[in-house]
């Protein structure tokens, strides 16, 4: 599993990053996570609010604070 990241390194992204760490950890997950702050690379992606919140290439979650219980249910799909 391939869980991403997508913010420039605002606060709310920097936040995402560390819930969806401690919610990899909390389920127990095998998982890779890839903070992008490539622009153009986010730009791939077609959403237009971040932070986003992208498993295995596509994007479950864009424009909005997660808190963990959210993060969790996003990923378990």
């Amino acid at each position: 599993m391939e869980i991403k990241v997508l913010g420039t390194g605002c606060s709310s992204c920097k936040a995402l990053y560390e819930i969806t760490k401690q919610a990899i950890s909390d389920l127990g997950y095998d998982a890779t996570l890839i903070k992008e702050e490539d622009l153009l690379k986010i730009m791939e992606y077609n959403i237009l609010g971040l932070p986003a919140l992208v498993v295995d290439e596509k994007v479950v979650s864009a424009g909005k604070k997660l808190s963990l219980t959210e993060v969790k249910e996003l990923i378990s799909k």
